[in-house]
């Protein structure tokens, strides 16, 4: 950290040395990376498209901010590239005039994309296991690898709120709450952090509201979908965690593109928050204003653009910002805006310690998926899992003897258990033939090693994508054959057309890929009982594999009869006796779904986003009004098949004597406490839960809005008084006069087994 105290500009007085001393063109390196690496494989959108005609040694002679992507880029041994990386730097501080070395910045989604290293659930498994204290211990471990092979900077988390899942970035998201979001995020940001490597903020802002989940899309929300909903998120990660870098969003928002809109960049971000760290662009961002956007007429109306909204670096490589020194000594540009994103820079490489750095001797040795990862992502694989329904088939007992057969595309599969960010995914499908460098057991491996004494066999049935039909008789054979048939369904993560979800994979339907369907109901037409997985990175519709859900404990207010009654009609033909729902759960997620068939483990994931019930019903979140909802004015049907916050378990709790002050002023904070017990037989863990409805205000409000949540383990027969202490201010919202504040007035509040069960209630006034 700086041990100087700051200058005029907010830096110490080595910056502002430094500055003072710095040439236009070693100003101008400063707010470049490079992608040293860039081959011809598609990892970043437009990326063949924009490969850069700079030469490395042309871009790096006065030095370099940013080496983009060292051991992310392709399939290099850690160790051999270290030695590259600490020579290079050795050569930045000794060759050129300032001796200042580079950041170093990696994908960090689902772990460090890097060969060898440990790959972790992806984030919308982190928002189902609504556990932040585990997920700040990932992402510790995360940084921790990070910071040993010499790399400064994660470009992670996405805090996106999810509007629509037709979206392909979806499972790069956390969850559709905006409170969920900034937790669990926020969590991650301090456990990276604290082994000493920026986070950064993804995408800022708006990027997960574009048209129909098309990705880049233009985005419509108002003001007030905008304050919010999606900017909460990132007001938490920097006010409460820190965070120390921000990447842009790639979309405009009403016309404008926010790469080059300082009310964002600018005006929220550094006025009125008070962020003092260093905005980067997303790759090829501010290109884009010149050939997608079409607000700029060349790269240098696209640099000033940039640069003067707020964008301090441009990644990966020069592009755009090789045109400022010249702006500058022509007039175009401020030498004033120059100087204020060169000294961000500048202070994030002294925070980082780089000014001052012994790149002499680079690590000799280094473990990047040890027994300690291994069990961090087994233990969030486990948390994450959301079991939507079961008939008493689970759990398995794993000591009998019986007949299996596991079928599906992804029930084999080693891709399938991960995102689309994941090293194996995002880079090895470039290099067929290159082992992943680490253990990833399948799930058929590991029902084997869960039930030694079954008779295990397996069957693929059908691929994720296309309709190639010829691999279901052996599938139904399969099936008819043993005593329980366990099909795995689901996604292929991939960029740009390669698999069924991740960046550029967007639908505009939620059925299963391919005919996952048609095999799924051929096993069930055998009469074996099923245990059907989903294996995704979104959800799908799934209410002909849904029994219909019984009516919640209590009713929303305002939702009117014909809501109230249930969510979903029953299914049509013979139904899965279990159905569980995995977001991506990475290199132990085969394990932890066998722990959790076998009930050595019990389900305590619940749903971070609404499950659909069509494509058609979307963009649906929770977070919706009455007229947002099931109303007898429409003959349209929105409401999901299984609710935002859902999740069972193999036991059952019960949530009374929910308790709240009756008054409280804005500003305080709300002591709400509820009883929970486990009303089963088996030790469980129950996320409760507690929502808020605001009954009267100047502008429409949420039917629920999530306020506090807890996980908590409980044994047989065991209760426990559960305590939120919820900030009045997260009730919030933007007035009709556009200013955000908290109005007087009552509030429901209620705690139950998801958004719409009000299975206990209390009221408080806010005055």
């Amino acid at each position: 950290m700086m041990s100087q105290s700051p200058g005029a500009a907010g830096h110490s007085p080595r910056v502002e040395a430094l500055l003072a001393r710095m040439t236009l063109d070693e100003k101008q390196a400063q707010l470049v990376g490079f992608w040293v690496d860039q081959g011809d494989e598609v990892v970043a959108p437009m990326a063949g498209e924009k490969k850069s005609s700079t030469r490395y040694e042309d871009a790096a002679a006065h030095g370099i901010g940013h080496l983009t992507r060292v051991y992310g880029t392709r399939p290099v041994d850690p160790i051999e590239r270290a030695d590259w990386l600490w020579a290079e730097q050795r050569r930045l501080q000794q060759e050129t005039r300032l001796g200042i070395p580079a950041i170093v910045h990696e994908e960090c989604l689902t772990g460090l994309a890097a060969w060898k290293a440990a790959t972790f659930p992806t984030p919308l498994a982190w928002g189902a296991s609504f556990d932040p204290d585990l997920v700040e211990e990932v992402g510790r471990a995360v940084g921790a690898s990070m910071r040993a092979l010499g790399i400064h900077q994660g470009l992670a988390p996405v805090l996106d709120v999810i509007r629509d899942p037709r979206w392909g970035r979806v499972d790069e998201c956390i969850a559709e709450d905006p409170l969920v979001v900034g937790t669990v995020g926020t969590a991650y940001i301090r456990g990276l952090q604290s082994e000493g490597v920026h986070a950064t903020l993804k995408h800022f802002v708006g990027y997960s509201a574009s048209k129909a989940g098309r990705n880049h899309a233009p985005v419509s929300a108002g003001q007030r979908e905008i304050e919010d909903v999606l900017l909460p998120p990132f007001e938490m990660a920097i006010r409460e965690g820190g965070a120390r870098s921000v990447m842009n969003s790639y979309v405009d928002i009403d016309g404008v593109p926010v790469t080059a809109d300082p009310r964002y960049l600018t005006g929220v971000l550094r006025e009125r928050w008070g962020f003092d760290g260093v905005v980067v662009s997303d790759y090829f961002a501010v290109d884009f204003l010149r050939s997608m956007h079409k607000v700029a007429a060349d790269s240098a109306d696209a640099a000033r653009l940039a640069l003067t909204a707020g964008i301090d670096v441009e990644l990966p490589s020069p592009d755009a910002y090789v045109t400022l020194a010249e702006q500058v000594r022509d007039g175009r540009l401020s030498p004033d805006i120059l100087d204020r994103a060169v000294g961000r820079v500048l202070s994030q490489k002294e925070d980082l310690g780089l000014l001052d750095a012994d790149f002499s001797t680079p690590p000799t040795a280094i473990d990047l998926d040890p027994a300690e990862h291994r069990a961090l992502a087994r233990r969030l694989a486990e948390e994450s899992v959301v079991l939507l329904s079961n008939d008493g088939a689970l759990p398995l007992d794993p000591s009998t003897s019986s007949r299996i057969a596991v079928i599906g595309p992804n029930a084999d599969s080693t891709e399938a258990l991960m995102g689309c960010y994941s090293f194996v995914n995002h880079v090895l499908a470039h290099h067929p033939g290159t082992p992943a460098g680490i253990a990833l057991p399948t799930v058929v491996e590991a029902l084997r090693a869960e039930f030694p004494r079954a008779e295990i066999t397996s069957a693929v049935g059908c691929d994720v994508e296309g309709d190639d039909r010829s691999g279901i008789p052996a599938a139904v054979e399969a099936a008819a054959a043993a005593d329980l048939a366990i099909v795995v369904v689901g996604d292929r993560a991939g960029l740009f057309g390669r698999g069924t979800v991740g960046e550029g994979n967007d639908v505009d339907d939620l059925e299963l890929p391919g005919i996952q369907r048609e095999l799924v109901e051929a096993i069930l037409g055998t009469g074996t009982p099923v245990v059907l997985i989903a294996m995704t990175g979104r959800p799908y519709v799934l209410d002909w594999a849904l029994p219909a859900r019984a009516g919640a404990a209590g009713t929303l207010v305002g939702l009117g009869a014909v809501e109230a009654e249930v969510s979903t009609t029953a299914a049509i033909g013979p139904l899965p006796s279990a159905v569980l729902q995995t977001f991506f759960p990475g290199e132990e997620g085969a394990p932890a779904l066998a722990g959790l068939l076998s009930g050595r483990v019990g389900p305590s994931g619940r749903l971070p986003v609404s499950l659909p019930r069509s494509g058609g019903a979307q963009p649906y979140s929770y977070l919706h009004p009455v007229l947002g909802g099931r109303t007898d004015v429409t003959s349209a049907d929105p409401t999901p098949v299984r609710p935002f916050g859902f999740g069972l378990s193999y036991t059952t709790f019960a949530h009374d004597d929910l308790t709240a002050p009756a008054t409280v002023s804005a500003g305080e904070i709300m002591r709400a406490t509820v009883r929970v017990r486990n009303t089963g037989d088996i030790e469980a863990t129950d996320v409760v839960q507690l929502y808020a409805h605001d009954e009267v205000a100047s502008v429409t409000r949420p039917l629920a809005q999530l306020v506090g949540y807890r996980r908590v383990a409980l044994a047989p027969g065991a209760e426990e008084i559960v305590s939120f202490d919820v900030p009045i201010d997260r009730l919030a919202f933007t007035g009709v006069d556009g200013v955000r504040r908290v109005e007087p007035g009552g509030i429901r509040l209620w705690v139950g087994g998801a958004c719409d069960d009000e299975e206990t209630v209390a009221r408080i006034d806010v005055v």
